[in-house]
């Protein structure tokens, strides 16, 4: 390492600190010495630790002080002992104590209780007057002296860990009455040369020599032809910029939407408190399905039920029952229509989808994406939340096959886990027929799942749309694919606001 470059790159604060380094090492010293103030000499020994030339630590030391009492007491003696001093020559009353030592009524309680734990005094009763009298372990306390009161007298603060044990047994005493002693953490920097910092030392620092600025006097009065230019080093550590940025979820779910809307996706919307009409039965679900378990949804105690359109729901009730003239027999039960009414909060994106199908504004041919937010109840961990977020779309036209939902995810493995190699395999869901799942090779994780997929069938496209027309249904599972872009493992750091984290995370 070049010790003339470092020397020629030190900064002029660093130039006033390193020579004071072999001689003082705390940074209360360094200030003192340095003529400095507290945040230049503390910025100094951080440039300088950041060239591994001094190495910082911190002298945390537990020093025990005097309290307001204590400084009283020191000079007045200890409240015990002026209590015996008191009873000394004969047994007195509590009134004439107090008087006689100018103990206060709570400093008597307390001396009452520290005497009578050492065996020093005796309480009687004469003549119904209860007195205090000096016992014969209370007269050789006064002749020998009170432990504590030899350890007021020391000089603080002292450094606990180099009291002796009496001395830790004094303050553990003290410690529990009021305002006698008080301990608090000491904390300094201290600062020590490195073998480099030594070296830098002894090449010998010109203070004043380098210029550090160029300003119109010294380019005119031409003073910097007699002085060297500081020499900037480019790889040293500097304080990191945290600029403002989107939260890195929101960021990639806005990417997302861009992707689809350049697909020629149009964006569909749904409410977050949904009704089971929408959530579920205009998706064909029958009543009784498992979905519907209280376990899986979280039900809406206010509003308990929404208003639905009658026309819809008398279609969607015939659906159920009977098939809606699709050829289909329904699922031959008799459809709950209060029931239908009920609100919970939405599970699956796929509500919007069946909105869009019964909305004024559907076109045919048509594609629609949406990005939702669902919940489901879960036990939350790592990879599990009872909130999420589900990506699906419907895309609306006459004549499509399963050739073109495979098409379809093909895309969309391509857009969006950016692989071209995709299994499809067969699957169940209550409201697709055919229906499929998605899986893309991902270059790191292997095969991963992306999504559900499908045709709607006929019971539900129908009585929605009131034609027999394709629909191609489809979901993405749009928070794991959220984690495997922004290298996070653990699922509710997508929705994080911990600032350190947010700062350090991927930007995609």
């Amino acid at each position: 390492m070049n010790i003339q470059k470092i020397v020629e790159s030190l900064h002029p604060l660093e130039q006033k600190v390193l020579p004071l380094l072999d001689r003082f090492s705390t940074f209360d010293d360094l200030v003192k010495n340095s003529g400095l103030k507290e945040v230049e000499v503390m910025r100094a020994l951080q440039w300088l630790q950041n060239r591994e030339i001094v190495k910082l630590t911190d002298d945390v030391k537990e020093l025990v002080f005097l309290g307001q009492n204590g400084v009283k007491y020191v000079k007045d003696g200890l409240p015990e002992k002026r209590f015996l001093e008191a009873v000394k020559s004969k047994p007195l009353s509590f009134d004439q104590i107090m008087k006689k030592s100018s103990l206060t009524k709570e400093e008597m309680n307390i001396c009452l209780g520290v005497l009578r734990g050492k065996a020093a005094v005796m309480i009687s009763k004469d003549k119904g007057e209860i007195k205090v009298k000096l016992l014969d372990q209370g007269l050789r306390l006064l002749e020998k002296g009170f432990m504590e009161e030899v350890f007021l007298n020391k000089k603080f603060p002292l450094d606990i860990s180099t009291l002796k044990d009496e001395d830790k047994f004094c303050l553990d005493n003290l410690k529990k009455r009021k305002d006698i002693v008080k301990v608090e953490l000491d904390k300094k920097k201290v600062a020590e040369l490195s073998d480099l910092g030594k070296s830098v030392l002894k090449s010998g620092i010109q203070i004043g020599n380098v210029i550090d600025r160029l300003t119109k006097e010294i380019i005119s009065g031409g003073s910097w032809k007699d002085k060297k230019f500081r020499r900037y080093d480019v790889q040293i550590n500097v304080p990191k910029i945290c600029g403002g940025k989107k939260q890195h979820y929101r960021r990639f779910l806005d990417q997302v939407r861009q992707k689809f809307i350049g697909l020629g996706f149009c964006e569909m919307t749904g409410p977050i408190v949904e009704s089971e009409f929408w959530n579920m039965d205009a998706l064909f679900m029958p009543q009784f399905h498992s979905a519907r378990d209280i376990h899986d949804a979280y039900y809406v105690k206010e509003p308990a039920s929404m208003k639905l359109d009658p026309k819809l729901v008398k279609n969607i009730k015939e659906s159920h029952e009977k098939g809606f003239g699709t050829g289909s027999k329904g699922w031959e039960y008799d459809f709950d229509v209060k029931r239908t009414h009920n609100t919970l909060l939405r599970t699956q994106g796929t509500a919007c989808s069946a909105r869009m199908l019964a909305s004024p504004e559907l076109k045919i041919p048509g594609k629609y994406f949406g990005i939702t937010r669902c919940f489901r109840y879960d036990v939350i961990d790592a990879t599990h939340n009872c909130d999420f977020y589900q990506t699906e779309g419907i895309v609306i036209e006459e004549g499509l096959d399963f050739g073109h939902l495979k098409g379809l995810l093909k895309m969309f493995a391509e857009e969006f886990a950016e692989t071209d190699q995709i299994r499809i395999r067969p699957a169940y869901f209550p409201f697709t027929e055919p229906s499929a799942e998605l899986f893309a090779k991902h270059p790191d994780l292997g095969w991963i799942e992306l999504g559900g997929a499908g045709i709607f069938r006929p019971e539900l496209v129908k009585p929605l749309t009131g034609k027999d027309v394709s629909v191609l249904a489809w979901g993405l599972g749009i928070d794991r694919l959220g984690m495997f872009k922004l290298g996070i493992k653990d699922i509710r750091q997508l929705f994080s606001h911990d600032l350190g984290f947010m700062r350090n995370v991927r930007v995609i």
